[in-house]
């Protein structure tokens, strides 16, 4: 890579810029032995050893005939694109030449994330590469990159990789030294503030074929099972004042000898909550291609749910169960999916001792169309008396198992695995008491995992009631 011109605009931080410069060993080694050459010459009357100083002084002398005046500049851009987990990172770290004196040598030196694996790096022309590295290996944009810095301009070290895992990772700080005047000066560690990289989950494929509950608005993609003005044929019926002459099925009407109408279903949209349980993680996340923790299989099923609903027109607002109470309004359309991606790389796992029923269902009621998606690893007991609450309050409520399948058991000796086979009779017991209290809870399984719970739901919210 050639270097560039500095842009204008560009940021360093630090002392100013007369006290960001010290001398070396170099420079203090050449002043030592010229005064020392000098001294004996004098003292013993020797011109060779006058002679033999002179080099070292015209050489310092020379070196030191321009001083620089300006500390080097350190700025870090990173992929504003939208980047998903498993796809191509790419970020540079730039250092600029402000002064009027070239930089002899500059030392650049990068931090990232562990879940940003940086495979290539590129500064003028030199180049370090890595194999597979996992997660926990240092990357190899931490190693110390040396190149030259013409003046008024600009080298960059390009970074690229594998976005591992979703959230917010840092690239940076970054820090760089320069030395100039042949190695006899050298500036202070310039060091800027990291760069967030935005990487959103992988949406995993999944798909809901079956008809919502119940709807809430008027017009929509789903086909109902309320009568109304849609595509989807529902019977022929006697014809009624109000019915349009269009909808006359003749040929029914001429064997009866009475108009008959074909019955349709109404299309109308619904609004879909997705609720987070935040209460607990488990499990360790292997990235985008390893194993999934709690948290992971949560986040990439609402991102997918989202996606799914917001394609077919319904409104999608997203809850998250735990202390902060975060909440995001419900919209539809392509900005709301952005919103939602943005919303959810601020999740994380935050235990409380506190209820926190009432901080998210208590200052607003949900709507009792609503169909609430509950992403749960049911880990705290409470998450599962707030299932309850809901079922009881008469909303149709869905309970995704978010606990990975492959959940090892501890190690340790002793009791430990029986403890751990306890526990799983207990969440089993649990789920039980879930489904007899009309909560349905499934596995998420990507493709198809809420089908045949969202039938079985709708069944349910179509079914008369007795006693009223």
């Amino acid at each position: 890579m050639v270097a560039s011109p500095v842009p204008p605009r560009v940021e360093s931080s630090g002392p100013p810029p007369a006290t960001g410069w010290v001398p070396t060993g170099a420079l203090g080694r050449a002043v030592l032995l010229t005064g020392l050459l000098l001294i004996a010459g004098v003292l013993l009357g020797r011109v060779d050893l006058v002679v033999l100083a002179a080099p070292f002084a015209l050489g310092t002398a020379y070196a030191l005939r321009r001083r620089p005046t300006a500390l080097p500049q350190v700025w870090i851009s990173g992929d504003d694109g939208h980047l998903v987990e498993g796809g191509e990172l790419t970020a540079t770290v730039t250092v600029g030449n402000p002064d009027q004196l070239d930089y002899d040598v500059a030392v650049v030196r990068s931090r990232i994330s562990p879940w940003l694996r940086v495979e290539r790096a590129t500064i003028a022309g030199a180049t370090a590469a890595s194999g597979a590295r996992s997660a926990a290996v240092p990357s190899v944009a931490e190693r110390p990159f040396v190149t030259a810095v013409p003046t008024a301009a600009a080298v960059d070290l390009e970074l690229t990789g594998t976005a591992l895992r979703w959230g917010r990772h840092p690239v940076g700080p970054a820090g760089a030294r320069v030395a100039v005047a042949q190695g006899l000066l050298v500036s202070r560690a310039v060091i800027t503030e990291p760069s967030q990289v935005r990487v959103y989950p992988k949406t995993e494929p999944f798909d809901a074929v079956e008809a919502m509950p119940r709807a809430a608005g008027l017009v929509g993609a789903h086909h109902s099972r309320r009568p109304g003005e849609g595509g989807e044929l529902a019977g022929v019926r006697v014809f009624a004042p109000g019915d349009r002459l269009r909808r006359i099925d003749w040929r029914v009407s001429l064997r009866a000898r009475q108009l008959h109408v074909a019955a349709t279903l109404s299309d109308r949209d619904a609004e879909v909550v997705v609720l987070l349980d935040v209460l607990a993680e488990a499990g360790r996340s292997g990235g985008v291609s390893g194993a999934a923790s709690v948290l992971d299989t949560t986040v990439r099923a609402a991102a997918a749910i989202a996606e799914h609903y917001l394609h077919r027109g319904d409104r999608v607002s997203m809850l998250e169960y735990g202390p902060a109470a975060r909440r995001l309004r419900p919209a539809t359309g392509r900005r709301q999916y952005l919103t939602v991606l943005e919303w959810l790389l601020e999740v994380r796992a935050e235990s409380s001792p506190h209820e926190p029923y009432d901080q998210v269902f208590g200052p607003q009621v949900l709507s009792a169309d609503a169909l609430v998606v509950v992403l749960t690893p049911l880990l705290d007991e409470r998450s599962a008396q707030m299932l309850a609450r809901l079922a009881r309050s008469g909303r149709f409520v869905v309970a995704v198992d978010t606990l990975p399948a492959d959940l090892a058991p501890p190690k340790d000796r002793g009791w430990a695995e029986v403890a751990y086979r306890l526990w799983r009779l207990d969440r089993d017991t649990m789920i039980g008491q879930l489904r007899e209290h009309g909560v349905p809870v499934v596995r998420w399984a990507g493709a198809g995992s809420l089908d045949e719970v969202l039938r079985d739901v709708a069944r349910l919210a179509t079914a008369p009631r007795v006693g009223r």
